[in-house]
């Protein structure tokens, strides 16, 4: 039994305490956006009540708060992260902007051209599948995956035998936003350096519930969102190796990412904001940073393990259930449990429990190739988080019992 006691913390979260068709609610969908606590929205609603204004280029006085309290930010995340640079922290709108930015600014620099790989997984989330299918027809590369086995983890003598020196960019998750996976990471990074490969590290799930240092895992890029660490939604991070990020060309023009403009020539700016063009999500960095905060002062350890004891005991349960099929039986996992149960769509399982107050993800959770591996349409999903509790998976395992019982 988990020694961590989220009451503590509940009353941080009023949205919880809020009844979906008369049942107190019971949520979990943390997986594709955790809630945010009331100091999170008290930093967003103290940006716009004390020091809105646009950042960098005021010489007045809620400018420069501004200003200061936006880097201040980046500062934060860039301890979180261990990063070597608060300049290596790029504020972007989410994991998908991340991914888009690195894959983007590589088909611009010339790096990558016919006869050329990346390597993506199985596993991947649509948005660390697309943006390299993009680059691989603009520049024509290929593109190779990794074969995910049976029970949801990476098939690594597969990669190591897709490695070659052609291999420009390894994209991976770090966790399995579908299944829970924790891949291999350090593993899949050094093999992939001993080749000359970059490596980019889709952070989304593993941020909310694992200590990431980016310079012990020696990645190249990291890459994760707000909406997942009990933050807002539309920010996000890129970490970039400043080496890698100086030399990496600009993706989109505007105003911040310059020094000088003319009508004959632009010159660009430094680290952070060559790439940060425009006006940024002040409050939301701002906001973000308080999450961060927030999650350090819970503990990630102690976030870890309650998680993993509410997903251990949601396991337990389900494997109880007759007809029931889990997806994701790796032995190293983060909070979600992914099943179908008999031929109940999982569309009907997850309307029907929100009548009964619990809110699950159902669909392909936006892993249509990793639904077609195992040969269905989508799955239901739970995915646990510092606030949930014992008592609200026996009320789900109660309720999805129910379910079961008037669609059999």
């Amino acid at each position: 039994m988990s020694t961590f006691d989220p009451q503590s913390i509940r009353v941080d979260f009023p949205i919880l305490a809020q009844k979906i068709n008369g049942k107190p609610l019971v949520y979990l969908d943390n997986a594709a956006t955790s809630q945010t606590p009331q100091q999170v929205v008290d930093a967003s609603v103290s940006y716009y009540s004390n020091i809105n204004s646009n950042i960098h280029r005021g010489a007045h006085k809620l400018a420069r708060e501004a200003t200061l309290a936006h880097e201040r930010a980046r500062g934060t995340i860039a301890q979180h992260l261990n990063a070597k640079h608060e300049h290596e922290i790029i504020f972007t709108s989410g994991t998908t902007d991340g991914i888009n930015l690195v894959a983007n600014t590589l088909s611009l620099s010339g790096k990558i051209s016919t006869g050329d790989s990346i390597i993506i997984s199985g596993l991947e989330h649509h948005s660390n599948i697309v943006p390299w299918q993009m680059l691989c027809e603009r520049t024509g590369a290929a593109l190779k995956v990794i074969p995910v086995l049976d029970n949801g983890t990476l098939d690594i003598e597969a990669f190591h035998n897709l490695l070659d020196d052609q291999v420009k960019v390894v994209a991976v998750s770090h966790i399995s936003n579908a299944l829970g996976t924790i891949n291999p990471v350090d593993t899949i990074i050094t093999a992939a350096k001993k080749h000359g490969a970059l490596v980019l590290l889709d952070g989304a799930q593993a941020t909310p519930h694992l200590k990431v240092d980016v310079q012990a895992l020696d990645c190249d890029f990291y890459v994760f969102s707000g909406h997942k660490v009990y933050g807002p939604t539309g920010i996000g991070i890129l970490y970039g190796k400043e080496d890698i990020l100086t030399e990496l060309p600009p993706w989109r023009g505007g105003g911040e990412m310059i020094k000088e403009v003319s009508f004959e020539h632009t010159t660009y700016n430094d680290l952070p904001f060559k790439y940060e063009a425009g006006t940024p999500d002040i409050e939301g960095g701002i906001a973000l940073a308080a999450a961060i905060d927030y999650m350090n002062a819970i503990g990630l350890d102690n976030i870890a393990n309650h998680e993993r004891a509410l997903q251990e005991r949601a396991t337990r349960a389900l494997l109880e259930i007759d007809g029931i099929r889990l997806f994701g039986t790796a032995p190293q996992k983060a909070a979600v449990v992914s099943f179908l149960i008999g031929d109940i769509h999982h569309y009907d399982l997850g309307t029907l429990m929100d009548q009964m107050g619990v809110a699950l993800r159902t669909g392909h959770h936006c892993c249509q190739p990793l639904m077609a591996r195992f040969n269905i349409t989508g799955t239901v999903r739970a995915s646990f988080a510092a606030y949930n509790t014992e008592e609200e998976v026996d009320t789900f395992i109660t309720a999805l019992k129910k379910a079961v019982m008037m669609l059999s």
